[in-house]
């Protein structure tokens, strides 16, 4: 069952790839979703027992451990290295393939109607499939190369799906940024395994984590590291974080985020939701173990989250394009995870990562509804009034928000949306810390709330409630979004147009002929509404209530720190509120600012031109690499053509030598005349030096 789990998206993959001409569309669809609705049961199967039936079906119970280990097949052996390919399924891995296979199940359904129209879906659902299996890949990894291999795999496939419409330049422009900021990150984590086993001397993770905790009662060996003396554990966690930071875009390598908006909205809702940016989250939280013998390394994770997670909700304040707000969105929530996993706080990471893959995928697909709605547009400037057209859509994205937003009531177990759980959670948890760390981190992570509040009721204001905007363009216009999925060629970035006959009315808004998508788009997004409202009340208990349970649920798959769990439901009545209260503060302002008095936004932005241009263009942050890095890369590339290649091998290995060697056959060929008196007195001569040649010698003799 565990193999069938990862290798069915890898068959549909290889169908939809290879035969998809052969098979048609169709055909292509339905065998790749019907794959992954197989797979994402099955991992409901596995996930359930752990959850509420006391452990892994058929797993081995060493100790406190829990794990159950396939082998796939032998890999690599070389010397003493013997490397089995083996799935390695513990609750940890359990929790990941319900949410990959969940989500990635009903984004295929979703892309059934989504790309209905679009001339090369086989191709976008292979891969779709392919990027599951890397993640599969990646989650069920027993070591660290076999948890590269599908790091990897998810990089390239992301590749691939960001810049699916290869002839837009925004999305192939997109594509590379993401693929590049990604392998900056990769580099840092290939080093931090390369640490890992020349210090552990073990490349399996079980043998890793032991002889980490050998070493923690020994002594930690010191390491040369770019002419310092450093601990060898912080500096193999701060590279395996680099790696993190890359994946799970945090701040300083988070400018390929919302750049891959690019993409088709499914995309956007399994990669930046449930998937690739968990991925991150996800290393972290396996190599628990190994950061917690590095104190430092956890400091530096939970600063870098919480930094991210302001810096992010500042940026989504101002943005316009629906997509790119949810994409700050995630970023931010993703700052949340680091901070609980900074703060020792495995369990609570992993649960708001649990918790966010349902409602932020559902804001994303609904989003995608409110893009079919209507016709290609994204920006919300020119939306409003939405809430009577798509009922259906509306009701879907304000769970979402009220979700993303943590609306609840603290103190109680089940009265909540699924992520007012995980993120209080987190933000008791930075404050269980102390000092000025943990107050810094919770700080930030309140105000970050706030924002979060902020710019999502502003996005369902400006999206559903009030008059239509887009009128304002007059009849006849065809709106065209301003960032993302504008297009310049007949490749759309919707559901079939196929079922709605206003698709291409010369007449009217884009609001008038707004629509609810089709069912095929519907269903999925209950499904996602369900665990948005659930998820986080049913299995708040195993992450994070009590101390004995979360041990009992996790059984060794991650560090459980009873101190700071403990802490973390002992602080002042205030802390408890404080996430809520910034809540309704940002909600409160979102009301005024977006319905009350709409007019206040851009009076407020008119006084402020510096701070509101400094958040728009998102800090500046890509026009500092641009100057940083990509000029002058480009000013070295260009010197290397010019200077090397053009004029030293061209010119003058390549030209040069070919001028010289024509100029001397020039002159040999003249040799050549054909006319037999040339050749007659060539041969006199000839004679007459041979002559002289031969007298010459004699005389000497």
């Amino acid at each position: 069952m565990i193999q069938a789990i990862v290798f069915l998206p890898l068959v549909g993959a290889l169908i939809a790839g290879l035969l998809g001409r052969t098979i048609g569309h169709r055909p292509s669809e339905y065998i790749t979703t019907g794959l992954l609705l197989i797979a994402a049961v099955l991992s409901w199967v596995v996930f359930l027992p752990v959850a509420f039936g006391g452990g892994l079906m058929g797993a081995a119970i060493d100790g406190h451990t829990a794990v159950l280990k396939i082998e796939v097949m032998r890999w690599i052996q070389v010397g003493d290295m013997d490397l089995r390919w083996v799935l390695r399924v513990d609750t940890l891995t359990a929790i990941m393939l319900v949410v990959v296979n969940t989500v990635s199940a009903l984004v295929h359904v979703y892309s059934i109607g989504y790309m209905a129209d679009d001339p090369h879906r086989n191709r976008f659902f292979a891969y779709l499939s392919l990027f599951t299996f890397a993640m599969l890949m990646l989650i069920t990894a027993d070591n660290f190369l076999q948890m590269f291999f599908g790091w990897e795999g998810v990089g390239l496939a992301s590749y691939l799906l960001i810049g699916f419409w290869y002839t837009k330049p925004s999305a192939t422009a997109a594509a590379m940024k993401a693929f590049i900021v990604n392998r900056v990150g990769d580099f840092g984590f290939a080093l931090g395994i390369f640490g890992a086993f020349m210090v552990l001397g073990h490349i399996d993770f079980d043998g890793a984590f032991h002889a980490a905790n050998e070493l923690s009662t020994t002594g930690l060996p010191i390491m040369n590291f770019l002419g310092f003396q450093l601990d060898a554990m912080t500096v193999i966690c701060l590279l395996l974080f680099m790696g993190a930071m890359g994946k799970s875009a945090q701040f300083l390598l988070h400018t390929w985020l919302p750049d891959a908006m690019e993409g088709p909205t499914p995309v956007s809702a399994l990669i930046h939701a449930a998937t690739m940016v968990t991925a991150g989250v996800f290393m972290v939280a396996r190599l628990s173990p190994l950061f917690e013998t590095s104190p430092f390394a956890l400091t530096v994770v939970l600063v870098i989250g919480a930094i991210t997670a302001f810096f992010a909700a500042t940026v989504g304040l101002v943005q316009n394009d629906i997509k790119r707000v949810i994409a700050y969105s995630t970023c931010s929530q993703l700052g949340y995870m680091f901070v609980a996993l900074g703060a020792g706080a495995y369990s609570a990471g992993v649960f708001h990562l649990f918790t966010h893959a349902f409602f932020k995928a559902l804001l994303f697909l609904g989003a995608g509804a409110v893009i079919h709605a209507m016709h290609h547009e994204q920006d919300m400037r020119n939306m409003g009034g939405l809430r009577k057209k798509i009922p259906v859509t509306y009701a879907m994205m304000l769970i979402g928000t009220l979700a993303l937003t943590g609306v609840g009531i603290p103190g109680s177990e089940f009265l909540g949306f699924a992520g007012f759980f995980s993120k209080d959670s987190i933000i008791e948890a930075a404050y269980a810390v102390g000092g000025n760390t943990g107050m810094f981190a919770f700080w930030l992570l309140v105000i970050a709330a706030l924002f979060t509040s902020f710019y999502s009721w502003r996005l369902i204001h400006l999206t559903f409630h009030g008059s239509p905007r887009d009128a304002q363009h007059g009849h006849g216009h065809d709106v065209v979004a301003h960032d993302g999925d504008s297009h310049d060629e007949p490749l759309h970035d919707h559901a079939a147009r196929a079922h709605d006959d206003h698709g291409h009315h010369d007449h009217g808004s884009a609001y008038d002929h707004a629509h609810e998508p089709p069912k095929v788009m519907q269903i999925p997004l209950y499904v996602l509404a369900v665990g948005a409202v659930l998820a986080g009340a049913v299995f708040y208990g195993m992450f994070f209530h009590d101390v004995e349970h979360i041990e009992h649920f996790f059984a060794g798959a991650l560090v459980v720190d009873h101190e700071i769990i403990e802490a973390a439901h002992h602080v002042p009545l205030w802390v408890k509120w404080s996430a809520t209260i910034a809540m309704l503060i940002g909600a409160g302002t979102a009301y005024i600012m977006y319905i009350r008095r709409p007019e206040m936004p851009g009076r407020i932005a008119a006084q402020n031109p510096g701070l509101y241009q400094f958040l728009l263009n998102k800090w500046y942050f890509d026009e500092l690499y641009n100057t940083i890095f990509v000029k002058p890369a480009l000013w070295v590339g260009r010197a290397l053509w010019k200077g090397f290649d053009d004029w030293l091998i061209d010119e003058t290995l390549s030209e040069g030598l070919g001028r010289r060697v024509q100029n001397v056959t020039s002159w040999v060929v003249k040799l050549q005349s054909g006319y037999l008196y040339h050749y007659a007195f060539a041969m006199l001569i000839g004679i007459a030096a041979l002559l002289t040649w031969a007298i010459a010698a004699g005389g000497l003799i």
